[in-house]
């Protein structure tokens, strides 16, 4: 197959973020076992803020009568299992070594892949509900800094967490990473929605917005799943 016939193969499902790249010999001992410690510490780290974000963001949404806040606080929730699941698959790493992980790297890189398509799953039926009933959420300030505040610290989980797969040629982590990349959009989205909300009444911004980010969520996890990355783009 040429590269051009390669590259048009991809064009439609590979042309988002930067695949992953793997790895061309493996790392040594010592080093990877600084990776894997450094993947550790982001994943305490994310468990950390998404429980203050899941409480706060639930918490305001079920006060204010806000959709989309209590849907920021239940990705907080996937976020949390996901960021257990990868703690999981690190600790098989550190207590049997990286060839006994492997197994364990399917296995979490799939779980990550059904977590990303939950998600999608959860956008878009919240869209829906927001757009068919015409009902916005009022405007809470615990809330809207909780998502303000998420979108500079799910950036930076985010490009840590790529940096780190691509060196460990880890797919689950990667999954993982994205899953941060959408948290920091929808918390975008949340920003948006309540500050629009707040000054102009615009109820059907924050279900139009979420509906932005779908082909990511199910790129992702249709590439998680399958345990593939395309490296055409």
């Amino acid at each position: 197959m040429s590269q051009a016939q390669l590259n048009d193969g991809c064009a439609d499902e590979c042309c988002g973020p930067p695949p992953l790249l793997l790895p061309s010999r493996p790392k040594p001992p010592s080093e990877r076992i600084g990776l894997v410690r450094e993947a550790f510490r982001l994943e305490w780290l994310t468990i950390g803020w998404m429980t203050v974000e899941a409480i706060v963001a639930i918490a305001s949404g079920l006060a204010a009568g806000s959709l989309v806040l209590v849907a920021f606080g239940l990705d907080s929730v996937i976020e949390l299992a996901s960021a257990g699941v990868l703690v999981w698959r690190l600790s098989v790493e550190l207590r049997q070594g990286q060839h006994f992980s492997e197994a364990a790297e399917r296995t979490a890189s799939r779980i990550g892949g059904a977590l990303l398509f939950a998600l999608a799953a959860y956008v878009v039926i919240g869209a829906a509900w927001s757009l068919m009933t015409k009902t916005g959420e009022e405007f809470s300030w615990p809330g809207f800094i909780v998502a303000l505040a998420a979108i500079p610290s799910m950036r930076y989980l985010a490009h840590r967490k790529i940096d780190v797969a691509e060196k460990l040629g880890s797919r689950a982590l990667r999954a993982d990473a994205m899953e941060a990349v959408t948290c920091g959009w929808l918390s975008f989205v949340v920003v948006i929605s309540l500050g629009a909300q707040w000054a102009f009444g615009a109820w059907w911004i924050d279900g139009v917005g979420s509906l932005a980010i779908v082909w990511l969520l199910v790129k992702e996890g249709r590439e998680a799943w399958a345990g593939r990355e395309c490296g055409c783009c």
